[in-house]
This record gives structure tokens, C-alpha cells and sequence, in this order.
């Protein structure tokens, strides 16, 4: 084997670097968690070690002085350190799907594939976090897009129509307390009628106190499997499992209601006062941003061009946060909701002007 070269003991060190940061960014993660959580992060930092050592090995006693972490892992480990929460996780899943040693001739195949593996492992507890947020976390990010977008059309609109400042802010507060009032009314019954479809949808656990009743030879349980899509001999089939030990009820109870519920549809609803709550909150806070300027003493062009700027900003924040809980590129993610903003924003601007220029 050749002695390495220069570039590939700095691609090594970098690798070692970046192994060590993020068994420590898993560390910090497992130290504000629990139970389960806990002891898989514990387990991914172990593996990371592992992943270190090869590098280590590799370098010998040309280890040297290592460079500090990427950016990705330094912002990594400032979240793990500072929240510990579901964004982090987002950006791990993220920084593991990387792939960096499928490439690298120096990484075994038994590296490249813990890379995957722990990426699946990373996005299955993030999805943990994703559930319990996902009500909430929906309602406020539509809150807040549309609080952005829509008060941002309306005052534009108004102001390209030829309107004094008084009446623009007048509008735009009016434009923020309705919306916010018709988006938090709105979310709580849209999750109270979401939550009492899925209940009236959920298998009973009741039910499995009849199995022992049952009639083996008719045996009615293959017409709720039948009820729930299988087809009539997949029924029958399982439903035989389902009543082979039917003189042990307990494990079969269980075995009959896990064929049902995996987990609780309502986690990912959400509730309807917290959805409502992130809503009007959320709506509230993007739909004061374009009002800001002219309640600040701001007039004309000038208040036109801060209220642009600012939604724009906070625009990119919001789109960069889906991405990231989403698991998907932030960048992308803002330019999207940015473009879509502003072009909902540009249409109105036009028909302000039109409709200005008409009624002038």
C-alpha cells in the first residue's frame, strides 16, 4: 500500500473531526432525553466512535492537529447543547444522509451502509417529534404564512389604489384581528370535527372481550378483517391466529387490537385549543409585520419598501423552518414560500393600482 498523501491525511482528519463532533452532538441529544430516546442516541454515538476509531487508525501517529468541525456539525452542536429538540433531529437526518463514504475509497462498505441505516434510525425519533407537533406546528406555520401573505396583499393593494397611510393602517389592523379571530375560530373546528371523525373510525378495545364468545365454526371476526379490506381468505387466516389460543384472552385481546391501532391517529391531529391557539398567534404575529412600518410613522414608498423587505425576511424563515422539520433543503423551501408571498402580493398590487386608476 503507498503511503498517503497530503490531501488524503486532511480528508482523514476532517472525517475524524467531523465523527467526533457528531458522536457529541448525539451525547447532548441522549442527555435531554429518556428511556428509549435516550439509549438509541447513546447507540449512535457509540457507532460514531467507532467510525472515529477507523479514522484514527488510519492516521496512527500523524493524527496532528484536527480541524475544527464543519459548519453543518458546529450549528449541530450548539442546538443539541442549547434545545435538544425535533429541528435538531431534523438537521442530523439530514447531515446523515450525506452519503460523504460511499465516495470515499479509505471508508469501509460496513461505514457507508451505518450512514443509511442511521439516517432511517435519526428520522424514525424525529418523526416521534414531528408527530406530537404536527397539529400544532401545521396550524402555526399556516398562521403565520397567511397572517405574512395576506395582510401584506391587503395593504399593498390598499396603498396602490391611492389610499393615506391612516386608512392603510387602519386596514391593516382590522385585516390582522379578523383574520386571526376567522383562522383560530377555523383550526379549532376544523381539528375538533378531524378528532371526532378518528374516534368515531377507531376500533373499540371493547371488542375484544367478546372473542371468547365467539362462535369458532361461523367465527364472526372474519367479517370485521373482511370490514377493514383483507380479502375473504386473508380474513379467515388471520382471524384463525386470532382465535387459536382464544382460552389465553389477554394475549389475544392484544394481538386483535395491535392488528388495529399502531399508534394514536389524535398524536398527529393534534388538539383543537392548541392548533387554534398557534393559529391566531401565529396569524397575528406574520400579519403584523407588513403593518409595522406605517405604526412606526412610516408613509409612502418608504413604509411600502420596509413592509416588503420584512415580510420577505420573515417569509424565508418560515419556508426554512418547514424545510428543516420536513427534512427536506431550507434554501428551497424559503425561495418557494418567498416567491409564492411576493406573487400573491405583486396581484394584488396590480389590481390596487387598476382599481385606483378606475374609481380616481
Amino acid at each position: 500500500m503507498s503511503p498517503p498523501t497530503s490531501v488524503d491525511l486532511r480528508r482523514w482528519r476532517r472525517h475524524l473531526a467531523d465523527e467526533y463532533a457528531e458522536a457529541a452532538v448525539y451525547r447532548d441529544l441522549a442527555r435531554r432525553k429518556s428511556g428509549e430516546e435516550r439509549e438509541i442516541l447513546l447507540a449512535l454515538a457509540e457507532a460514531e466512535g467507532r467510525h472515529a476509531a477507523h479514522w484514527a487508525d488510519l492516521l496512527g501517529d500523524r493524527v496532528g492537529r484536527l480541524p475544527g468541525p464543519g459548519p453543518r456539525f458546529r450549528v449541530l452542536a450548539l442546538l443539541a447543547r442549547s434545545f435538544g429538540s425535533v429541528f435538531v433531529l431534523a438537521l442530523a437526518q439530514r447531515a446523515e444522509t450525506r452519503a460523504v463514504y460511499e465516495a470515499d475509497a479509505d471508508a469501509t462498505a460496513t461505514m457507508a451502509a451505518d450512514e443509511r441505516i442511521h439516517a432511517e434510525v435519526v428520522r424514525a425519533l424525529a418523526a416521534r417529534g414531528r408527530n406530537r407537533l404536527a397539529g400544532s406546528f401545521r396550524a402555526a406555520v399556516f398562521g403565520a404564512n397567511d397572517g405574512l401573505v395576506s395582510n401584506l396583499a391587503l395593504v399593498i393593494g390598499v396603498a396602490a389604489a391611492g389610499t393615506s397611510s391612516s386608512v392603510i393602517l387602519l386596514t391593516g389592523l382590522a385585516g390582522l384581528l379578523a383574520g386571526a379571530l376567522s383562522m383560530g375560530a377555523g383550526e379549532f373546528i376544523s381539528v375538533r370535527s378531524q378528532r371526532e371523525l378518528l374516534a368515531a373510525s377507531t376500533p373499540s378495545p371493547a371488542v375484544a372481550s367478546a372473542l371468547p364468545h365467539l362462535d369458532v365454526d361461523t367465527n364472526e371476526l372474519v367479517l370485521v378483517y373482511r370490514a377493514r379490506g383483507l380479502s375473504a381468505d386473508e380474513a379467515k387466516q388471520r382471524a384463525d391466529e386470532v382465535l387459536t389460543d382464544i382460552e389465553l384472552l389477554g394475549p389475544a385481546s392484544r394481538r386483535f387490537h395491535a392488528d388495529t391501532v399502531e399508534e394514536d391517529p389524535h398524536e398527529a391531529v393534534g388538539t383543537a385549543w392548541g392548533a387554534s391557539r398557534s393559529s391566531f398567534c401565529f396569524f397575528a404575529s406574520g400579519a403584523m409585520i407588513p403593518v409595522l412600518p406605517y405604526l412606526l410613522g412610516s408613509t409612502g414608498t418608504t413604509a411600502l419598501l420596509i413592509a416588503l423587505v420584512s415580510v420577505g425576511v420573515a417569509l424565508l424563515g418560515v419556508g426554512a423552518v418547514v424545510g428543516l422539520m420536513s427534512g427536506g433543503p431550507p434554501v428551497r423551501r424559503a425561495v418557494r414560500q418567498l416567491a409564492i408571498g411576493l406573487g400573491a402580493a405583486a396581484v394584488t398590487y396590480g389590481l390596487g393600482a387598476v382599481f385606483g386608476a378606475t374609481l380616481g
